[in-house]
């Protein structure tokens, strides 16, 4: 029976998704029981108990591997192992002419080949790649000088150590395997992928809707072999690993074009490697899918009509800052105005819109490429973040010139970021005259529809915060504060995509009044608070009144 059959009739698998699969093979190339777990349909363990079905080959088992005693394996003097590994067959038990071994694809040819010369009667037993790499991993410990060891110590590496890295990076199990954490990572809709070392093994993490989890633990021996593949496909020197590089990496996953960011960080145990990917179709950028509510909605929709000034965002790394700004771009993008950005790096390419990606190790930075455009005749101008006062100048007297400009700051609130302009070096006078309004924002993550339920402690809480007034301030007669709970579409974490929470201060005549000294922050607050402007708290506490996010996340992220 195929394998597609089995799954269908065994494993509650859809025949449209089948189909599906079926369809990228055609096009690609591949086995289909490994398309379908790259696809998040199945699972390592659910491909290995079909497959078992249909060759009638027992499944490896934990109990199986407590059994193991790689120490006192006789492995025969003609056995050529690191063959075997590489066609991710491993020896459980050797005894003469009889053996188990653990097997991804037991109908390998070329190792039952070797089987045959060799006169050895195999048992096999199927394992996933998950359970390969722990069986290689015990079976180094125990039997293989592994000649990585010696490079990890000593950090400038020959000529002939290079070229046996390259080697190693390029075997199939490790490009297999960097190639479906990739995967997993994109199909999981995770931002960013993390290798470190981490209690003499190599953990491998997802960030997932801003969260970071713990997806497998490898071998520290494969320390070294994925860091090498990770490099030679992002361009970077394999042999530096006394510094910090940084590479790119374009490939296609599950049909969707794919860019990596690649970066190194050198550790005392060894490297980390963070991956973040950007994904063009995964993003849309339009005001209306920020989450925003309505009156904020308006207000930034008629701050960005404006012809000239600054519109800031603030907020830390990772908080949707880039987003929001794309989206404000895309929504006044059209045919009679040019638009220019200055961004490091260039993360997606918008259409109609002149995007340039500084250089600093050559000179071209924020401030030299500001200059630069202004000859070009720009209408609206985005920086991509203000870092320092000769920048942070520039931005702001050019929209006195007639430019509106968009940027970035990093700053708690939406009140500090006068004071830090004021750290900067600039005037007031040129604060005042110049910003039009300042967002502080963060992400919360959204509650998953699929099973989120009511809370039912929303009351006590409604009440020990005092958030009717703030639901009656916003127009919010209905209140539906969730809960979240977990179920298989949101993988039983109780959420599902992120939203943005805002805190919206605009440069009025009684902002502007207001002195920009150290007590501008306590004093601008209390403006927010008399004239019913939301602080990122309270329009975090919307959401959760609204059933969009939970308490719990609004605490987490604002509280």
């Amino acid at each position: 029976m195929h394998i597609g059959e089995i799954l269908v009739q065994r494993h509650q698998v859809r025949t449209a998704e089948i189909d599906r699969a079926l369809k990228f093979q055609s096009q690609y190339g591949g086995r289909l029981g490994n398309i379908l777990i790259n696809m998040g349909i199945i699972s390592e363990d659910t491909l290995v108990a079909a497959l078992s079905h249909q060759m009638d080959l027992p499944v490896f088992s934990d109990i199986d591997r407590d059994r193991l005693d790689f120490n006192s394996l006789d492995l025969p003097a003609d056995m050529n192992i690191d063959f075997l590994l590489r066609h991710q067959w491993l020896p459980l038990v050797i005894d003469g002419t009889n053996g188990s071994f653990a097997a991804v694809d037991p109908l390998d040819m070329a190792v039952n080949q070797i089987m045959g010369d060799t006169g050895i009667t195999a048992r096999v037993y199927l394992v996933t790649e998950t359970q390969f790499r722990e069986l290689q991993g015990d079976l180094e410990l125990a039997h293989i000088t592994d000649d990585t060891d010696t490079l990890g110590k000593d950090l400038s590496l020959s000529d002939i150590e290079v070229d046996k890295l390259r080697e190693l990076a390029s075997e199939a199990p490790i490009v297999n395997l960097v190639n479906r954490l990739i995967a997993r990572a994109v199909l999981r809709g995770a931002s960013d992928l993390h290798f470190e070392p981490y209690k003499d093994m190599y953990r491998v993490r997802f960030r997932v809707d801003g969260l970071l989890h713990d997806i497998d633990f490898l071998p520290v021996s494969m320390l070294l072999p994925i860091a090498s593949r990770i490099k030679i496909l992002s361009g970077m020197d394999i042999a530096e690993r006394r510094r910090p590089q940084d590479g790119q990496i374009t490939m296609k996953v599950a049909s969707r074009e794919l860019d990596i960011r690649v970066s190194t960080l050198p550790l005392a145990d060894g490297e980390s490697l963070v991956l973040r990917f950007l994904i063009k179709e995964s993003v849309t950028y339009s005001l209306d899918h920020l989450g925003l509510s309505p009156d904020l909605e308006t207000r930034l929709t008629s701050d960005i009509k404006k012809t000239a000034g600054v519109i800031l965002l603030t907020g830390p790394t990772g908080s949707g800052k880039t987003t929001t700004l794309y989206s404000c771009l895309n929504a006044i993008n059209s045919e009679d105005k040019k638009i220019v950005t200055i961004e490091d790096p260039v993360e997606y390419r918008l259409d109609g819109i002149n995007q340039i990606q500084v250089h600093p190790d050559i000179g071209y930075d924020f401030l030299q490429a500001l200059r630069s455009i202004l000859r070009q005749d720009p209408d609206i101008i985005m920086v991509g973040e203000i870092r320092d006062p000769e920048t942070a100048r520039a931005a702001m007297q050019s929209s006195l010139t007639g430019h509106l400009v968009f940027s970035t700051l990093h700053t708690n609130d939406a009140a500090s970021t006068y004071t830090r302009l004021i750290d900067l070096g600039l005037p007031e006078y040129l604060i005042n005259s110049s910003l039009i309004s300042v967002i502080a924002q963060r992400l919360v993550r959204r509650l998953c529809k699929k099973c989120a339920e009511p809370d039912p402690n929303a009351q006590m809480v409604i009440d020990a915060h005092g958030f009717s007034s703030l639901a009656d301030t916003c127009d919010k007669t209905t209140l539906n504060p969730c809960r979240s709970v977990g179920c298989a579409d949101c993988n039983h974490t109780g959420y599902l995509g992120r939203v943005s929470i805002m805190e919206y201060l605009q440069c009025t005549s009684d902002i502007k009044s207001l002195p920009k000294d150290s007590g501008f922050p306590s004093k601008a607050r209390q403006y927010m608070a008399d004239n019913q402007v939301r602080s990122l708290f309270e329009d975090g506490c919307l959401k959760y009144l609204e059933g969009i996010t939970s308490m719990d996340e609004v605490l987490r992220v604002a509280g």
